[in-house]
């Protein structure tokens, strides 16, 4: 089985550690010279599909499945053009793309169906959080405590050519939950994500009691719904907050989600991508997981965003790390600074979390760190 992955930041390190996972081999495309991703996989080409589609399609048609792990609206309308119709599974859903790419559209389509969301602004008051529509993660992002507040987020959404969505700020755990489309759409394990100070996911941990049962039943029953509704092929995920007054819906992606399928592989030992590639239906256990950014800088070790590790260098995936089951790192013994995810698993979550400790103690011991910073965000 070969996997063609089209990016090699994020997501592709995600598609690429998936894959090893599954047994495929990889063939990674990116139009830059050297994308994290690049040292993970097994062949990298430098190569922009949008602008060579002749040769990208001759390229990935010799391959089993290919996966985009962008979000570049253009290269994802070249890439579902030139697959259409091939023999080669394109594992992506453009249609649904556009709809989760833009919060705008997507909050409006999910209105339709009676998905809980927080309240718009101004009914909502202050804290407020204003974010642009059509971006990934944390960029643009801003939490507003005044009219003056709100008026300098807009002007830099605007500025940065995006329509600024302005919310309630909500308040209470961040979950997520990813589900693969189709007839019979499936939704996996719950996962929680935990933030950076800059409001960028620095953690995410995966176990049966993150949530009440009857909350990762709602949000699987939200995301199946909400695929069913759009028709879903492929892969998606949701994020809400689990709030005193029940679930709220922030936002949907219909594309492979990075971080959270690595923790539920670890969990549960379910492979998202192996089911998108082939649907085999496995059941997962219901084990436990933390998946963790870390930064060592300055004789300190720091957690991190995904934003700040994405700036890793030649990672590779490494097996028994200072005593982590998995790593993807940059580490080597004569560098003063390194990034890190480190990836464990158990059966309790107090397994897991003593696993994690022992861990940092044996970097900072090892590499003789004096320092351990885990910022928080201002307001949770």
């Amino acid at each position: 089985m070969i996997l063609g992955i089209v990016g090699g930041a994020l997501q592709g390190m995600e598609a690429v550690y998936l894959a090893h996972h599954a047994g495929y081999k990889t063939l990674l495309l990116d139009k830059r010279d050297d994308p994290p991703a690049a040292s993970m996989a097994d062949s990298f080409m430098k190569l922009n599909p949008a602008k060579d589609p002749k040769t990208a399609k001759r390229i990935l048609e010799g391959c089993d499945a290919v996966i985009p792990a962008c979000e570049d609206t253009e290269l994802l309308e070249a890439l579902n053009k030139m697959l259409s119709g091939s023999d080669t599974k394109l594992l992506f859903d453009m249609e649904a793309y556009r709809i989760s790419s833009s919060k705008d559209r997507s909050n409006r389509m999910m209105g339709e169906i009676g998905v809980p969301m927080p309240q718009e602004w101004p009914a909502c008051g202050y804290p407020a959080i204003v974010k642009p529509s059509s971006q990934s993660g944390s960029v643009g992002v801003a939490v507003a405590w005044s009219q003056k507040d709100v008026s300098e987020s807009m002007d830099r959404i605007l500025a940065m050519g995006d329509k600024p969505i302005i919310q309630e700020f909500v308040s209470g755990k961040s979950l997520s939950v990813e589900v693969i489309g189709g007839d019979d759409p499936r939704s996996f394990a719950l996962t929680e994500i935990l933030l950076s100070s800059d409001y960028d996911c620095k953690m995410v941990r995966c176990s049966p009691h993150i949530a009440d049962a009857s909350v990762a039943a709602e949000m699987g029953e939200l995301a199946e719904r909400i695929s069913k509704h759009m028709g879903l092929k492929a892969l998606m995920d949701l994020e809400a907050i689990s709030t005193p007054k029940g679930l709220r819906v922030l936002e949907i992606d219909a594309r492979i989600p990075s971080q959270t399928p690595a923790a539920v592989l670890a969990a549960t030992g379910m492979n998202m991508l192996e089911e998108l590639v082939s649907r085999p239906g496995r059941v997962g256990r219901g084990g436990c997981s933390v998946y963790e950014h870390l930064h060592i800088k300055d004789g300190a070790l720091i957690t991190c965003g995904e934003k700040n590790f994405s700036k890793v260098s030649k990672p590779y995936l490494a097996h028994g790390l200072f005593g982590a089951d998995e790593m993807i790192t940059d580490y080597r013994s004569d560098k003063n600074e390194w990034r890190c995810t480190m990836i464990n698993g158990g059966r309790t979550e107090e397994e897991v979390e003593a696993k994690r400790k022992d861990v940092i103690r044996r970097i900072m011991e090892d590499c003789g760190l004096r320092g351990f910073s885990d910022e928080i965000p201002g307001v949770i």
